[in-house]
């Protein structure tokens, strides 16, 4: 049980994270679930639960509101593995290794032809050098910092049905 959680810091509270916790941010409240992720910057934090069906619950509790932090269980490797899936993009599992290959080679030439500079790493192609693109190789799995190339390349590939 933790009073004060603002103060604790983010090295303490990463000590909650995967847990089944109460959370009391008033007098009788009482928010229960998974405890997620805090976000070091406002120390709020994101609790799930899981639906009947299956689906997630996601409830975001504000920092500044949080009075208590109870831990009332741990998270076995199955529980674990489900929240750390939650928030993380759907893999190119459907793709065997060699259709993956077909795809990353079809892309990279594609863009060589149209002189856009391209360098292969492992199975993630690296576009001028600020651009990462991951298997599948469509559009939305583009990474970059720089807004203006991660759109322009965003939208040729979708312009030329490698999206």
């Amino acid at each position: 049980m933790q009073d004060g959680w603002s103060q604790l810091g983010p090295l303490n509270w990463n000590r909650y994270v995967n847990k089944h916790v109460t959370v009391k941010t008033g007098k009788d409240d009482g928010l229960r679930g998974w405890l997620v992720t805090v976000d070091p910057v406002t120390s709020s934090l994101v609790l799930v639960n899981f639906e009947e069906g299956g689906g997630p619950h996601v409830q975001v509790v504000m920092g500044h509101a949080v009075q208590q932090v109870e831990v009332l269980q741990e998270a076995d490797p199955e529980m674990s593995a489900r929240l750390q899936s939650l928030f993380r993009p759907p893999e190119a599992t459907g793709l065997d290794p060699e259709e993956r290959r077909r795809r990353c080679e079809r892309v990279r030439s594609w863009l060589e032809a149209n002189r856009i500079p391209v360098e292969e790493e492992g199975e993630e192609l690296r576009v001028a050098g600020v651009l990462t693109l991951v298997a599948p190789y469509r559009p939305e799995d583009c990474r970059s910092t720089n807004q203006i190339i991660l759109d322009r390349v965003q939208r040729l590939l979708q312009n030329t049905g490698h999206g």
